[in-house]
């Protein structure tokens, strides 16, 4: 390893390819670490790819984590405080869902606001 110093007076490290690259790996390691220990005690899940390719067809998001959460529309209503023919029209895009109701789905679906939008 070997340092310089900038006109600036940062100092940079200069190290072998090598090794650069093995602090690299040792990095995504403890990241991937860090997701298995969020899953394993349930603070994280993985999506699968039938989801995902749902969502990324524009397929209404409440309505794919509702369909993955096992949840029926009139159910996932009535856990929500809503009517089911809102809920219905939500999903099907006729009506977008104030805040306070899209947070109300986004709690009992289990998932983040952001991933109703």
């Amino acid at each position: 390893m070997q340092t310089i110093k900038t006109p600036n007076g940062e100092t940079l490290v200069i190290l072998p390819l090598a090794e650069y690259e093995s602090l690299i790996d040792q990095a995504d390691i403890a990241s991937a670490n860090r997701i298995k220990a969020d899953i394993s005690a349930g603070r994280d899940e993985l999506v699968p790819a039938e989801i995902v390719t749902r969502l990324l067809s524009g397929e209404s998001a409440v309505k794919v984590w509702r369909s993955h959460r096992g949840l029926s529309a009139k159910d996932l209503a009535a856990e929500a405080g809503i009517s089911a023919p809102y809920l219905s029209e939500i999903e099907g895009g006729k009506k977008e869902g104030s805040l306070s109701v899209m947070k109300k789905i986004a709690e009992v679906l289990k998932v983040d606001l952001d991933d109703l939008t």
